[in-house]
């Protein structure tokens, strides 16, 4: 997808079975009897069958708030786990929306994390979608915006290989992990950054060690993921934007 090749292409060779859009891979070397997964493998075809779409990079994400989710919302959520390439909230039914990932094991990773995640007072759902990328609307089609193409966007977390990035994910948490502050910003500036966005600091501490980042504390997870979503890459000075993500610690 977009020329990055999954993890899983290297693991399993391209023999499919069965021919329709539910195929399943098979590790190279190995092949049925009869040609038809559903004829060798029964019930296991079906079980099977399900599980390829797991391994895509594509969610579907549903039970939305639609008054209050926008594709960058979801871009910059979804992005804590990956790198989102693009947002479509269904035109016809804008409760829902399809999110495509940089690479299947984020996917996955976003998935764990994030379904049955309140966001906007509702319990979203996430799960794998059988769409192998999501389109962009032709020409003249209707969209009001809501599908959105993020692949060259320079907020991606995890664009270089290895990046350290990797090793602070966490779940969802009434704390925050902010860094990139400058040095002349203050706690003081910082909280009333996030209270003129309608949120209300618990507590707040910068790392005694490393003054470019502080814990944040909001008064639930559900208020922690909308400030996420509000103040990651807030402009706290010329030339710096606030990174936010989940933290383990607590204040």
């Amino acid at each position: 997808m977009h020329g990055l090749a999954s993890p899983l292409t290297a693991a399993y060779g391209s023999a499919s079975v069965g021919g329709g859009g539910a195929d399943f891979i098979l590790p190279s070397g190995f092949s049925l009897p009869g040609g038809s997964a559903s004829a060798a493998l029964g019930p296991a075809a079906l079980r099977l069958s399900g599980q390829q779409c797991s391994s895509g990079a594509v969610l579907l994400v549903s039970n939305l708030n639609e008054e209050m989710v926008t594709p960058d919302a979801l871009f910059t959520l979804f992005g804590v786990y990956g790198d989102v390439h693009r947002v479509k909230i269904l035109f016809n039914k804008k409760d829902t929306a399809l999110i495509q990932m940089a690479e299947p094991h984020q996917a996955q990773l976003a998935m764990t994390h994030l379904d049955k995640l309140k966001l906007y007072g509702k319990q979203l759902r996430a799960m794998p979608s059988k769409h192998q990328g999501v389109q962009m609307p032709k020409e003249g089609q209707p969209d009001a915006g809501l599908t959105k193409d993020f692949i060259n966007s320079a907020l991606h977390r995890f664009k270089k290989p290895g990046s350290k990035n990797y090793q602070n994910i966490y779940p969802p948490s009434s704390t925050l992990h902010l860094s990139n502050i400058p040095p002349n910003v203050t706690e003081e500036e910082i909280k009333n950054a996030f209270t003129a966005a309608n949120f209300a600091p618990q507590a707040f501490k910068f790392f005694p060690k490393d003054r470019k980042m502080a814990l944040i504390q909001l008064g639930s997870v559900e208020e922690a993921v909308a400030a996420l979503i509000k103040m990651h890459n807030y402009q706290l000075s010329d030339s710096s934007h606030l990174r936010v993500s989940f933290s383990k610690s607590t204040i």
